[in-house]
């Protein structure tokens, strides 16, 4: 009966699916982190009221932040293709995809971090100002600290985020679980393939939903 039902699935070929979706989702994550940390600890430090207000810095950042948010996904994919082959060598396969997974994620994450420090309680700034902390010393030892839990939110919330745009990314010959619906499911008609895929895309965000917030349950008791 399971064999009639999942005739046209090749177990391997999604194993190998599979891990295309993880290690373009890792990476793509790793560098969105990476930029978008310290991006958004720049957005927040030049905001108006904090502590390096720059009104002209933070409009020209939040500018290209914005700019990046804003475009769909799926147009961001081909509008990068000449940037993305000028960097890997091809717009094709997983590493083809991580450019412009970055470029969607980076912007995002850098939102969610500006966000999670304005919820910080002015009052501990203040308080390390008091003790003759540098802005250096203020961001590290009080700032990140003290947002950390809603930082891990908001990687969550980005890894999350990235598994679908990683999916999209099938489009235009990215690789992974999306690639395999859209060849199989969708241009061969083949719905075990389909419904086989997007049930892994389903496990995936629940897996990293539950681990993040068990992370972040355990910095918020710390």
């Amino acid at each position: 009966m399971m064999e009639s039902l999942l005739g046209n699935v090749d177990w391997m070929e999604i194993g190998w699916a599979s891990w295309d979706t993880l290690v373009m989702v890792g990476m793509s994550l790793l560098f969105s982190v990476v930029i978008g940390l310290p991006t958004g600890v720049l957005l927040f430090l030049t905001g108006k009221r904090q502590l390096l207000e720059q009104p002209v810095a933070y409009a020209i950042l939040s500018f290209v932040v914005n700019v990046l948010r804003s475009v769909p996904f799926i147009i961001l994919l081909i509008v990068m293709i000449p940037v993305t082959v000028m960097i890997i060598g091809t717009s094709l396969g997983v590493a083809g995809a991580i450019p412009p997974l970055v470029a969607g994620g980076a912007p995002f994450f850098a939102r969610l971090v500006e966000t999670s420090l304005r919820e910080v309680d002015r009052g501990i700034i203040e308080a390390t100002q008091a003790m003759g902390a540098n802005v250096r010393q203020i961001v590290l030892g009080a700032l990140l600290p003290e947002a950390l839990p809603g930082i891990i939110a908001g990687i969550t919330v980005t890894a999350i985020t990235l598994v679908s745009y990683a999916a999209m990314s099938g489009v235009v010959g990215g690789g992974g679980l999306g690639d395999l619906a859209i060849r199989f499911g969708y241009q061969r008609f083949q719905t075990d393939v389909m419904v086989i895929t997007v049930a892994l895309l389903v496990v995936f965000v629940q897996l990293l939903q539950m681990l993040g917030d068990r992370l972040v349950l355990y910095f918020s008791r710390k």
